[in-house]
Protein backbone atom coordinates (compact mmCIF):
# COMPACT_ATOMS: atom_id res chain seq x y z
CA UNK A 1 0.00 0.00 0.00
CA UNK A 2 1.46 3.41 -0.95
CA UNK A 3 2.35 5.82 1.82
CA UNK A 4 0.03 8.73 2.50
CA UNK A 5 0.53 11.38 -0.17
CA UNK A 6 2.49 8.98 -2.40
CA UNK A 7 1.30 9.35 -5.95
CA UNK A 8 2.53 6.94 -8.56
CA UNK A 9 1.69 7.40 -12.18
CA UNK A 10 2.04 4.75 -14.83
CA UNK A 11 3.18 6.18 -18.13
CA UNK A 12 1.95 4.67 -21.35
CA UNK A 13 4.55 2.80 -23.35
CA UNK A 14 5.74 4.86 -26.30
CA UNK A 15 6.15 3.51 -29.79
CA UNK A 16 9.64 3.94 -31.28
CA UNK A 17 8.36 6.87 -33.35
CA UNK A 18 6.73 8.58 -30.34
CA UNK A 19 9.90 8.03 -28.31
CA UNK A 20 12.03 9.53 -31.07
CA UNK A 21 9.69 12.55 -31.32
CA UNK A 22 9.79 13.04 -27.55
CA UNK A 23 13.60 12.87 -27.51
CA UNK A 24 13.81 15.45 -30.31
CA UNK A 25 11.38 17.75 -28.50
CA UNK A 26 13.39 17.46 -25.28
CA UNK A 27 16.64 18.21 -27.13
CA UNK A 28 15.08 21.31 -28.73
CA UNK A 29 13.85 22.51 -25.31
CA UNK A 30 17.32 22.03 -23.76
CA UNK A 31 18.92 23.89 -26.66
CA UNK A 32 16.39 26.75 -26.30
CA UNK A 33 17.13 27.07 -22.57
CA UNK A 34 20.89 26.97 -23.21
CA UNK A 35 20.56 29.71 -25.84
CA UNK A 36 18.49 31.88 -23.48
CA UNK A 37 21.08 31.48 -20.70
CA UNK A 38 23.89 32.35 -23.12
CA UNK A 39 21.98 35.46 -24.27
CA UNK A 40 21.54 36.48 -20.63
CA UNK A 41 25.25 35.86 -19.99
CA UNK A 42 26.28 38.05 -22.95
CA UNK A 43 23.76 40.81 -22.23
CA UNK A 44 21.65 40.23 -25.37
CA UNK A 45 18.67 39.42 -23.14
CA UNK A 46 17.65 40.87 -19.78
CA UNK A 47 16.20 39.03 -16.78
CA UNK A 48 12.92 40.88 -17.39
CA UNK A 49 12.91 39.81 -21.04
CA UNK A 50 13.57 36.20 -20.15
CA UNK A 51 10.84 36.11 -17.52
CA UNK A 52 8.43 37.71 -20.00
CA UNK A 53 9.30 35.13 -22.67
CA UNK A 54 8.46 32.36 -20.17
CA UNK A 55 4.80 33.34 -20.58
CA UNK A 56 4.78 32.16 -24.20
CA UNK A 57 7.77 29.81 -24.50
CA UNK A 58 7.20 26.43 -22.81
CA UNK A 59 10.91 25.56 -22.82
CA UNK A 60 11.80 28.78 -20.99
CA UNK A 61 8.84 28.40 -18.60
CA UNK A 62 10.31 25.08 -17.43
CA UNK A 63 13.69 26.61 -16.56
CA UNK A 64 14.50 26.64 -12.86
CA UNK A 65 14.89 30.11 -11.35
CA UNK A 66 18.25 29.02 -9.93
CA UNK A 67 19.51 28.25 -13.48
CA UNK A 68 18.41 31.70 -14.60
CA UNK A 69 20.23 33.43 -11.74
CA UNK A 70 23.36 31.28 -12.16
CA UNK A 71 23.53 32.31 -15.84
CA UNK A 72 24.47 35.82 -14.70
CA UNK A 73 28.26 36.25 -14.68
CA UNK A 74 29.69 36.16 -11.16
CA UNK A 75 26.81 34.21 -9.63
CA UNK A 76 27.22 30.57 -8.67
CA UNK A 77 24.99 28.08 -6.87
CA UNK A 78 25.63 29.45 -3.36
CA UNK A 79 24.98 33.08 -4.26
CA UNK A 80 21.93 32.08 -6.35
CA UNK A 81 20.49 30.19 -3.36
CA UNK A 82 21.10 33.21 -1.11
CA UNK A 83 19.39 35.55 -3.59
CA UNK A 84 16.39 33.25 -3.88
CA UNK A 85 16.13 32.94 -0.09
CA UNK A 86 16.31 36.72 0.32
CA UNK A 87 13.54 37.24 -2.23
CA UNK A 88 11.45 34.35 -0.91
CA UNK A 89 11.61 31.98 -3.87
CA UNK A 90 11.70 28.22 -3.21
CA UNK A 91 14.83 26.44 -4.50
CA UNK A 92 12.78 24.15 -6.75
CA UNK A 93 10.72 26.94 -8.36
CA UNK A 94 10.55 27.19 -12.14
CA UNK A 95 9.95 30.41 -14.07
CA UNK A 96 6.38 29.35 -14.83
CA UNK A 97 5.68 29.11 -11.09
CA UNK A 98 6.80 32.61 -10.15
CA UNK A 99 4.08 34.89 -8.86
CA UNK A 100 3.85 38.48 -10.03
CA UNK A 101 5.45 39.82 -6.84
CA UNK A 102 8.26 37.26 -6.95
CA UNK A 103 8.95 38.11 -10.60
CA UNK A 104 9.00 41.82 -9.88
CA UNK A 105 11.23 41.35 -6.81
CA UNK A 106 13.67 39.19 -8.77
CA UNK A 107 13.83 41.65 -11.68
CA UNK A 108 14.29 44.64 -9.36
CA UNK A 109 16.95 42.86 -7.28
CA UNK A 110 18.96 41.68 -10.29
CA UNK A 111 18.73 45.03 -12.09
CA UNK A 112 19.78 46.89 -8.94
CA UNK A 113 22.64 44.61 -7.82
CA UNK A 114 23.88 43.10 -11.09
CA UNK A 115 22.65 45.49 -13.79
CA UNK A 116 21.02 42.71 -15.84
Amino acid sequence: MPAKGDVSVTLKALSPEERSDALEKAARARARRALAKEQLRTGELSIAGLIKSAQTDEAIARMRVSELIEAVPGIGPVRAAAIMAEIGIAPSRRLRGLGIHQSRSLIDFMEDKYRV
